[in-house]
């Protein structure tokens, strides 16, 4: 078989016709490679060879888009190829590749993932920290990388997320508010004692909770209960609901 006719398509691909009527798509790179012309001889091994070829610069383009979203680990590029049932042998092939020309970098993907992560999301350290783990990054290098956050821009993200968090409470009391919210935030990977230092810092007493709740238990008991056993039922309920010692005298004494 001869090729009969080159042509140049768009994005670096080529169509070539050959004599027996067979069309065949292929890249740049093969073109070079094979030293593809017009009026060469062509036979099966070679179209083989195309082939194979043709399916590696498919591949390696479809994770050059995969990377045009957004930055990518080595992890991500691998398990996506693996998706698209690429062979071991094409994926360690486009690994390299887009290693030696800037694309895939470990590095740079940890640092660019952990300024994102801080920038643009709820999460603290601990949960980018798994996070980056589960991208299968070296642990010492997301240590590296982790310890360079600025705990003030943590500090203060934290605080803002806590402080809409405090200000939306209109149910529970301190003590039961405060384990909400260190489990939340634990979960969101902030440090234990910067939840602490934070909610002391930014817990406010607010009487109109406890009232409140004290009217709902009083209007259900009291229909029930009187004088002393009403009251000491009352004081058990609150109990129940967080509030403690201290706040329910509070109350009582002012009532």
């Amino acid at each position: 078989m001869k090729i009969t006719k080159l042509k140049k398509l768009s994005n670096g691909k080529y169509k070539i016709e050959l004599s027996n009527g067979d069309k065949i798509t292929t890249y740049d790179e093969v073109i070079l490679k094979y030293n593809l012309l017009y009026k060469k001889e062509i036979d099966m091994s070679l179209i083989k060879d195309l082939t194979q070829d043709n399916n590696y610069y498919d591949n390696y383009n479809k994770a050059i888009k995969f990377i045009g979203i957004r930055f990518r680990s080595t992890y991500e590029i691998t398990k996506f190829l693996e998706k698209k049932d690429v062979s071991n042998e094409h994926i360690s092939k486009i690994i390299k590749k887009l290693s030696k020309i800037g694309l895939l970098n470990d590095e740079k993907f940890a640092k660019a993932y952990i300024s994102d992560r801080i920038n643009l999301s709820t999460s603290g350290p601990n949960k980018i920290r798994k996070e980056l783990l589960e991208h299968k990054i070296d642990p010492n290098l997301i240590e590296d990388n982790i310890c360079k956050i600025d705990d003030d821009i943590v500090r203060q993200k934290l605080s803002k997320q806590m402080k809409k968090k405090i200000d939306s409470n209109h149910k529970y009391s301190n003590y039961m508010l405060k384990q909400k919210l260190f489990n939340y935030f634990l979960k969101l990977g902030y440090d234990t004692m910067m939840i602490e230092e934070t909610f002391q810092s930014l817990q406010k007493k607010d009487n109109s909770i406890i009232e409140k709740e004290y009217n709902k238990i009083y209007n259900r008991l009291s229909k029930k209960y009187k004088d002393n056993e009403l009251k000491m039922h009352i004081k058990s309920k609150l109990y129940q609901k967080g509030f403690d010692a201290g706040e329910i005298s509070d109350l009582l004494s002012r009532l």
